[in-house]
């Protein structure tokens, strides 16, 4: 652990656990910990100060300091352990293979995707050795290090080192140093904290995955990981957006800013739009083949643009001679007393039990025999189906397809009234493929997060804070009802534009500037401050206004 030289006859009152206690100031973190505990417990990796994540090496000053211990178990904990173990494998092939190069890519399978780029033909020995260097590391307990040096001195260790993104990225870095941490020989940018040490990097695994490595985590703080699943489909679209960013010339934040600064951004804007367009057409064309699909279901997480992207599809199923109609699933909420309880009891409106499934599944088979039903109309005022007299009819006439959206859409037991080959399933979400620099990624659903911080604060009435306060019950929702069931898609459709956070930039830094530093929504703020802090910023004037970032910015052409 670094030390600090002891600011002379200065103190810090620090409120830990229930407790006040007076330190020196200059006191590290680490040091607070160890005479608090007498060991700093393995599973502590980081800690919050004044509701800001830092290493354990940082000292603590001013006049008083709110100190809490973020343990590997926590949320928090698994972001900081994450990255902890992406440096031990960069630092692991930095040691063994000095000649290949590692680019780190998507989320997958519960860890992250690296391809390899090198002469030497990547093979489970290869894969076996790495895994072995991070291993011996962990077990001498590595320090993991970190210092902040000049911008200066940060170019020049990156050149020397050949790190092309890296350069690019501190182009536009307007501070004049540089937070960096280092393992053994490697150097990278600092983007959050990491472990103090190897030995506490616990619950990963390598693994070979298609032509490249996966480093896959435990999850909640254990040590042994789940089974690894294929998900084709989910890979197949990363590549297929990964292809589409190479085809722009954009493949991290230093070659958009670029981008940015030179004025080509407005082309690769109506490139990107073209790609959207394009996919969604050929997607319009599978579902014309396919004459026996009366039923398309649409299902995506919060902010994934998936009322855009229907109103999109619409217009191209009708270019192929087809009329979607749409069915409100919302219509079908079962009276707000008969509502499923959470954990905490209370009412579980993400639950697929939420939903009146026999009538749905009857008013589904009734519709594809050509007949007519009578749809409800439900009371969210009174939180139960409204009288008879207000439902409307539907009857689904030829060459029309019900077009069905919800977080649910994929589940079978929502249409399992109806025939596999009468349905045509579609999984939207934004699955970012732009990085931060070669070794450091973007979280994918950062971008849905900040869609809808944008969105909820223009046109909602929400403050950014409550989307914050929000957003961890959404994500544990989409996790349960909607990413189990994405591989089941017969097309997937990547609602990410390698633009947007460019143009989400200019409004959502004015939005979590709002969020007070006392609240516990300000440790998220904070973060996503500092991941914007990277971006040039784009105005808006160039997105079309059929562009599915119009439906978080406003200036849409639809109607919603």
């Amino acid at each position: 652990m670094q030390r600090e030289v002891r600011m002379a006859g200065k103190t810090v009152v620090v409120s830990f656990a229930g407790q006040r206690r007076q330190v020196l100031a200059g006191t590290t973190v680490w040091e607070f910990f160890r005479e608090f505990w007498g060991e700093v417990p393995l599973d502590v990796l980081a800690a919050l100060v004044n509701r800001r994540m830092v290493m354990l090496d940082f000292p603590l000053r001013g006049l008083q300091v709110e100190l809490e211990a973020v343990r590997a178990g926590s949320r928090l904990g698994e972001t900081v352990l994450r990255r902890s173990a992406v440096l031990l494998l960069l630092a692991a092939a930095a040691e063994l293979y000095p000649e290949s190069r590692l680019v780190v890519g998507q989320s997958l399978g519960g860890g992250y995707f690296f391809s390899w780029h090198s002469q030497l033909p990547l093979t489970q020995d290869v894969v076996t050795s790495l895994a072995r260097e991070m291993e011996r590391m962990c077990q001498e307990d590595v320090p993991l290090t970190r210092s902040v040096i000049t911008l200066e001195e940060a170019e020049a260790a990156f050149r020397a080192r050949g790190e092309a993104s890296k350069l690019e990225l501190l182009a536009t870095h307007r501070s004049s140093t540089v937070p960096v941490v280092s393992c053994g020989n490697f150097l990278d940018i600092a983007h959050g904290p990491v472990a103090p040490s190897a030995g506490r990097v616990r619950g990963w695994d390598l693994a070979l995955y298609e032509d490249g490595i996966l480093l896959r985590f435990a999850r909640n703080g254990k040590q042994e990981l789940l089974p690894l699943w294929p998900q084709p489909k989910l890979f197949a679209t990363y590549r297929e957006t990964r292809q589409w960013n190479e085809a722009v010339g954009i493949a991290h934040v230093g070659s958009l800013n670029r981008a940015c600064l030179s004025g080509e951004i407005s082309e690769i804007i109506r490139i990107a739009e073209g790609f959207h367009e394009k996919k969604i057409a050929q997607i319009a064309d599978a579902i014309a083949a396919r004459p026996q699909a009366r039923v398309v279901l649409v299902a995506g997480p919060s902010a994934s643009g998936k009322t855009t992207f229907i109103k999109r599809l619409g217009i191209q199923l009708r270019v192929c001679g087809l009329h979607p109609v749409g069915v409100s699933l919302d219509n079908y909420f079962v009276d707000r007393d008969k509502t499923p309880l959470d954990e905490e009891g209370k009412p579980d409106y993400e639950s697929i039990e939420a939903l009146d499934l026999p009538l749905f599944n009857e008013h589904l088979k009734a519709l594809l025999e050509g007949k007519t039903v009578a749809v409800p109309k439900y009371d969210f005022v009174r939180g139960k189906r409204a009288e008879p007299e207000r439902w409307s009819t539907l009857k689904l006439e030829p060459g029309q397809v019900l077009l069905i959206e919800g977080i649910h859409a994929l589940n079978p037991r929502l249409t399992e009234a109806v025939a596999e080959e009468s349905k045509f399933r579609i999984f939207i979400s934004a699955l970012t493929q732009l990085t931060l620099d070669d070794h450091n990624r973007i979280f994918t659903s950062d971008s849905r997060l900040l869609r809808r911080i944008v969105r909820d604060r223009l046109f909602r009435g929400h403050p950014a804070v409550r989307t914050l306060e929000m957003w961890p019950g959404v994500r544990r929702g989409e996790r349960r009802w909607i990413f189990p069931f994405q591989e089941q898609a017969d097309v997937m459709f990547n609602s990410a534009l390698v633009y947007e956070p460019a143009v989400l930039k200019i409004f959502a830094e004015r939005f979590l500037l709002e969020v007070p530093r006392e609240h516990p929504a300000y440790t998220e703020a904070y973060r996503l401050l500092k991941f914007l802090a990277w971006f040039v910023p784009v105005f808006q004037e160039d997105v079309p206004s059929t562009s599915i970032l119009r439906e978080f910015i406003g200036g849409s052409a639809f109607e919603y």
